[in-house]
């Protein structure tokens, strides 16, 4: 039987959830865990973080399974997409959309600072639209689109697309552990 661990990540995707999930599937690699189960529920978050997370994910010598039990939003998305197995309870929902740029209080910028931010801009949106359109084996303009209008999808739609595998109510077997982030 493959050694086998259970992640529930229910936080926003920040340095600090993104850190805490890396220390926890790295501390487990160590012990010869061979299939990592993602259980995601995230209200999304911050662009660097969530490619990292996905890219460590993809870069691991262990299976990924990911499963949706509640909210997929934004940038828990690309996570999910780290699964070689992508689950998705039927109840749950996925929502995808363009990136954003923030700021807090008046801030003030120059032309070059302004091109600058808009290429950080397109450039975030190109390399979430690519790694979903690799998953769900759809073109990248497709993602892009879908992105710019948004898109909220059911477990269904989700399915359609190409982005889940299999909707599936069965989170977990009876004598797995989990261990929380979020």
């Amino acid at each position: 039987m493959e050694n086998r661990l259970v992640i529930r990540f229910s936080a926003p995707i920040n340095q600090n959830s993104v850190s805490q999930l890396i220390s926890v599937v790295e501390n487990n690699l160590h012990s010869g865990v061979e299939v990592i189960k993602l259980l995601i529920s995230s209200p999304g978050g911050e662009v660097q973080h969530g490619v990292s997370a996905y890219n460590f994910l993809k870069g691991i010598p262990a299976k990924i399974q990911t499963h949706n039990f509640g909210n997929i939003d934004s940038m828990a998305t690309v996570i999910y997409c780290a699964g070689g197995e992508r689950l998705c309870m039927p109840t749950a929902r996925f929502l995808i959309h363009g990136v954003k740029f923030g700021s807090n209080g008046p801030v003030q910028f120059e032309e070059k600072q302004l091109d600058e931010v808009v290429m950080g801009l397109k450039n975030d949106r190109e390399n979430i639209a690519k790694i979903l359109s690799e998953n769900c084996n759809k073109p990248q303009s497709q993602i892009e689109k879908m992105m710019f209008e948004g898109a909220t999808l059911t477990p269904t739609a989700a399915k359609e697309l190409g982005l889940v595998h299999k909707i599936s109510e069965q989170l977990i077997e009876e004598d797995e552990k989990i261990i929380g982030i979020g």
